[in-house]
């Protein structure tokens, strides 16, 4: 898509979902931040800074502290997660409820000035769901977000989904994993590179030496972060 944000293979960036208010003194190149906690005058100052800003919003679960949490009928809320309180799996089979839902978040994203989208858990179909999830059900919703992304000009970032990774690598323009190295399973990921497409990555057990070496020879943008995923970091770049 002409004009559209595709980050390359070593982009410098920071995450920071929690521990408000947003640091945003960190010299990178990116930031990822959470949709409902940060309004359009904090994406404008990062965008003064010449920072890229990134959008985070949960696409597969729901969670009951959001603004729209209203929204989602009871039918496609889903299983309980143990250790997330207060977050539940949607069925996300059911596009035709959650799309007006989803496009609005992403609404919300492009008219604060957002350059790009994080849509997080987006792999249910692996997990306890309380919906029969199958790898196909996945692929649509994902392909979906995707397009709904693009059409709205902000790029979008596939989060973990390791294995559907090699058929949604055309539809999306950059990719964001956790514990890829813990797990021994980051060259799913090479052909975003490949690509010229970013690949960022978080370990959170790890401690950075046993990971930024093989990170940096990889072409990845490789963060050590708070599991709760706060303002600190240590970046291997």
């Amino acid at each position: 898509m002409s004009g559209l944000w595709v980050p390359s293979p070593k982009t410098t960036w920071q995450w920071q979902l929690n521990g408000l208010p947003l640091d945003t003194s960190v010299d990178v190149e990116m930031y990822d931040i959470d949709l409902f906690d940060n309004d359009a005058a904090t994406v404008a100052a990062l965008h003064v800074e010449g920072r890229k800003v990134v959008c985070y919003m949960n696409a597969g679960r729901w969670e009951e502290w959001r603004p729209d949490a209203a929204a989602f009928p009871e039918a496609i809320i889903g299983a309980n997660l143990d250790d997330w309180e207060g977050e539940r799996w949607l069925d996300i089979r059911r596009i035709d409820i959650l799309a007006p839902i989803m496009e609005a978040r992403m609404d919300s994203c492009r008219d604060k000035g957002f350059d790009g989208i994080e849509t997080d858990n987006i792999d249910g179909y692996l997990n306890d769901t309380g919906f029969p999830l199958d790898y196909d059900d996945q692929l649509e919703y994902n392909i979906w977000l995707a397009e709904t992304a693009h059409a709205r000009g902000l790029s979008i970032g596939l989060k973990n989904d390791m294995d559907q990774a090699p058929e949604l690598l055309a539809h999306f323009d950059w990719a964001l994993n956790e514990e890829c190295f813990q797990y021994e399973e980051c060259e799913t990921l090479l052909p975003f590179i490949e690509a010229g497409k970013a690949v960022f990555n978080v370990e959170y057990s790890l401690e950075a030496g046993e990971f930024c070496a093989q990170a940096r020879d990889m072409g990845f943008n490789s963060l050590k972060k708070n599991l709760d995923v706060d303002a600190w970091r240590e970046s291997c770049d």
